[in-house]
Order: structure tokens, then sequence, then C-alpha cells
């Protein structure tokens, strides 16, 4: 009988991340075999596992392996909990359970990924693997040379300072940022830092997968092809600007 963390394991047959299976088990969510459960905890197929007063009824090895790309719109919530307002899972309606990989502000637009595959979502969550996110930002005022550069070489948002970046002008008041990172808010902190006020803010790329030409609310399952590049990617710590590997939609 093979015994898991319990974080590991919710996540494993796709209930949530393992950060989110911590938080749910902290707010007394979570029971195993009639008690609750304990950080930290092992567990395996034989317990009896209750989430938000629901059984859990799939197995570690019936679980077929979920990657979709979605065009998140504005005004909907990155969680997985239904009783958020506007949340993504209600807006997607998937017949599978599934969950986003990392966040994307209400405020903002574009590429969001969801799976069901726990140990995916934590590798591309992890900071200190430093995979690429790409964003197209409008700000309220024309972009400057000077800004750019100072958006390149990291900004001090008071707790923590920025890590170095890719910055480019693409249009008078637009440009381009590519992040190693996921600070909460982190591209309106840096612009306000400077003075400016972001109108738009769209996510365009994660690692080799690119929006394209998806349309807003727009969900697709991601290629075999492309899925095998980003596994392969988190395996060799390797992001598109090295390989040149990106698929566009």
């Amino acid at each position: 009988m093979e015994l898991t963390r319990i974080n590991k394991y919710l996540s494993a047959v796709g209930v949530c991340s393992r950060r989110e299976a911590d938080r749910l088990i902290e707010e007394g969510r979570v029971t195993v075999n009639g008690q609750p459960a304990t950080t930290g905890m092992q567990v395996s197929d034989r317990d009896n596992i209750v989430v938000n007063g629901k059984p859990l009824t799939k197995k570690k090895s019936n679980v077929k392996p979920i990657l979709l790309m979605f065009y998140k719109p504005r005004g909907i919530v990155c969680t997985a909990e239904k009783r958020e307002k506007d949340n993504v899972i209600d807006y997607i309606k998937y017949p599978q359970r599934i969950y986003p990989i990392g966040r994307l502000d209400k405020t903002s637009e574009g590429l969001l990924l969801l799976t069901n595959q726990g140990d995916l979502a934590n590798e591309i969550m992890r900071a200190a693997n430093e995979h690429e996110k790409e964003y197209v930002v409008t700000i309220d005022a024309p972009v400057t040379e000077d800004f750019l550069k100072k958006m390149q070489a990291g900004v001090d948002l008071g707790d923590v300072v920025t890590r170095p970046c890719t910055a480019f002008q693409s249009g008078e008041s637009t440009f381009h940022m590519i992040l190693t990172q996921g600070i909460n808010r982190q591209i309106r902190r840096m612009c306000e830092s400077e003075g400016y006020h972001v109108r738009r803010l769209k996510r365009i790329r994660i690692m080799n997968l690119e929006i394209g030409k998806m349309r807003v609310g727009e969900v697709r399952e991601v290629p075999d092809t492309a899925a095998r590049q980003l596994y392969a990617m988190i395996k060799g710590g390797k992001d598109p600007q090295r390989t040149k590997s990106r698929t566009r939609n």
C-alpha cells in the first residue's frame, strides 16, 4: 500500500494544487476516514477522503491527464472555489475536475492553463524554475526608453525587488514584458512605482504555449506535441527564448 502526503495526493487526483490543498486542510474542509485531516499526514487509495463534503471517487490510476489553454476574459477570477463569484470553473463548465495553474488578475486577460495534474501545476508555478510568461501591457502615457530600462533592471516594490526581465516597446503606449517570477500584481505594481497606470494587461505566452489567434473565452486542449515540449522544458529547465520552440494557436 503506497502512502502519499495528503496535499500531493489531492493534487495527483485532480482536486487542486498542493498549495490549495494545504489551505483547505487548514480551514478544516478535508476529512480522512471521518477525522479532520492534518497538514503532512500520509494517505492512500484505501482511505475515505472527503473534500468540501464530497467524497473522492477517482483513484490515481483512473485519472486521465488534462491540460487546457484558456483565453481568460477580464472579470473572471482564477480560482476553483465555486463559492467565489465569476470563478473560472463555472465559466468554462468543463466536464472533468480541473483547476487553474497559477493566477491572472481579475482585471487582466489572456492565456491561462488549467489541468488535473498536480505535479505539472507545481512545477510551472514554482518561482525557482524561472519559467517565462509574456505579457502585452498598455499604460496611460507614452512608453519611454528610460521607463523600459527601469523595468528591465528590476524594480524595488518595497517588500521585494523584481528580477531583471525583458521589456520592449510595441506601440506608443504599449510594451511587452517577459517575466520569470509570479509576484502578486507584479506588472501593475512595477508600473505604479514609476508613476504609470496599467490600462490593459494581456498574457500572451506561458513557456512554449502562445495565445495566438484564440478568441476571448475560448478553451482548447494543448496538442500532444506542444505538451511534450512543455514537459521537456520543465525537466530540462529550458524556456522558449533559449530553445526557440513555441506553439502558436
